[in-house]
């Protein structure tokens, strides 16, 4: 063989092997189909260790006094740090300053029998390696353990980065930093058991209030999630905290924003806290597809303040009389559960990425799903940004059984979108298909049917929601 020959099928075989380890690495693989999940093992155990650590909570017609406390402890890593948020941010996403503090609020209820602890935290997301840290601190100074302790985020764009390994977060949130998950995990733990330590006889209320003038789905042409969900909780001596829930995503400020900021959700603390002395507790709900609808304002840190305070005004002048409680059921879940596999389908419907892939992004190979009960108040946690849409319609279901029913995301692991199963295959005139339901819907189709199979197990469990509550109104019309 001729030396040219040679050379040529070098570059051919050479050619042939970077095609074939492409393909075999990134894809693109053929779409799976959607399958019957309630055949498969994951399903089943999912749905076994949700009953099996749920069972660990009394269920009682006549629960005890209720008790609680709260802590508060700021969170704001160095100047430096990179900020978790836009992928597009410059110079390795690297913080410049600090505009408001970032905060983490822990509260925690007792009905004598069972313990639960809510944790609202300035984070773009929970990821797993910072919620087994924490679960770890808070166990060596204390009894409680991961089924007691439920985590959110307020999904700020503008929180600590640099907080996990792998390819994905190394994309929204800069060079992995391990002093970060350290840090963060500390003022977790922190946090989480001062609010255990204080706990004392209190008084608890709800409510929630149309704040649909400040979210829009930033997606389609479909509804919102437009509750502003609250509890007040009095301590006997008179302390209060407010604990809000609202799905608009934090992204006033966009990526050109390089000082931490806890967002709309910050200010919205702020203000309730300066309007009444009390502590304020933001939690995020379900924020996909929810877009937000600041204000008008002359920049966008004065876009920021008006839409937080006026969500904080929002909560004071609906909660002018309080229908308060003393006696609440307490009750928790916890569990990590197993999930299909991945299916990334950036380019086409028919396509999707390498399953190597997903190993290559560090996408986690199971989720965690959450779930709390305080009276009639209850909290489910699912590993995504969760739909608004369908965290509406869930919440208008649950109200007709009696629950006031708060979604949240980001519960201690991070799996992509969980849109509507009806959107999943939905494509442009163009053929393509929208951002979150084929480069950001990570578990293939059926998802949404998966999770809210998981979400009525919580629920199954945790019921029958108390007799005696105040039945939740709905807001808005489906």
């Amino acid at each position: 063989m001729s030396r040219l020959k040679k050379i040529l099928l070098g570059i051919v075989v050479f050619i042939v092997a970077v095609v074939v380890l492409f393909l075999i690495v990134i894809g693109p693989w053929p779409v799976y189909k959607g399958s019957d999940f309630t055949q498969a093992a994951y399903y089943r155990e999912a749905l076994a260790a949700i009953e099996r650590e749920a069972a660990k909570s009394t269920i009682s017609d006549s629960p005890g006094r209720l008790q609680a406390g709260w802590a508060a402890r700021i969170m704001t890593p160095d100047i430096g740090v990179p900020m978790g948020g836009y992928s597009g941010r410059p110079d390795g996403k690297r913080s410049t300053g600090i505009r408001d503090e970032l905060m983490a609020k822990a509260i925690a209820f007792s009905d004598g029998a069972d313990v639960v602890v809510l944790l609202g935290t300035d984070m773009l997301i929970m990821p797993p390696n910072i919620a087994d840290l924490t679960y770890e601190k808070v166990a060596k100074k204390s009894p409680l353990v991961e089924n007691n302790i439920y985590f959110t985020v307020s999904h700020t764009h503008c929180g600590p980065g640099g907080f996990a390994p792998g390819l994905a977060s190394k994309i929204s949130a800069g060079e992995y930093d391990p002093k970060v998950p350290e840090f963060l995990s500390d003022v977790f733990a922190e946090a989480i058991v001062e609010a255990y330590n204080d706990m004392k006889p209190a008084l608890v209320a709800n409510g929630h209030v149309n704040a649909g003038d400040y979210i829009r789905n930033r997606t389609r042409d479909a509804a919102v999630d437009e509750a502003l969900t609250y509890m007040l909780v009095r301590q006997e001596e008179g302390k209060e905290c407010y604990v809000v829930r609202f799905s608009a995503h934090p992204t006033v400020f966009g990526q050109r924003m390089m000082e931490f900021s806890a967002e709309f959700p910050g200010e919205l603390m702020r203000h309730i806290e300066q309007q009444t002395n009390a502590t304020a507790i933001y939690l995020g709900g379900a924020v996909g597809s929810m877009g937000p609808r600041a204000p008008e304002g002359a920049t966008a840190s004065e876009r920021v303040a008006a839409m937080g305070q006026a969500l904080g005004k929002l909560v004071l002048d609906d909660i002018i009389d309080p229908a308060f409680t003393a006696y609440a059921d307490v009750a928790s879940v916890s569990v990590p559960v197993g999930v299909p596999p991945i299916q990334v389908r950036p380019l086409s419907p028919k396509w999707r990425l390498s399953p190597v892939a997903s190993k290559i992004l560090n996408v986690p190979p199971e989720g965690r799903v959450q779930g709390a009960r305080i009276g009639n108040i209850l909290f489910v946690g699912l590993p995504f940004d969760t739909s608004g849409e369908l965290a509406r319609e869930w919440r208008i279901r649950a109200a007709e059984q009696g629950w006031d029913l708060w979604v949240t995301g980001f519960a201690g692991a991070y799996l992509g979108y969980l849109s509507p199963d009806r959107y999943y295959n939905e494509v442009d005139k163009d053929g393509r298909l929208d951002y979150e339901t084929g480069l950001m819907s990570w578990l293939g189709p059926n998802s949404e049917a998966y999770f809210g199979a998981l979400m009525n197990k919580i629920i199954e469990e945790f019921s029958p929601a108390p007799a005696n509550a105040p039945r939740p109104q709905t807001v808005g019309n489906l």
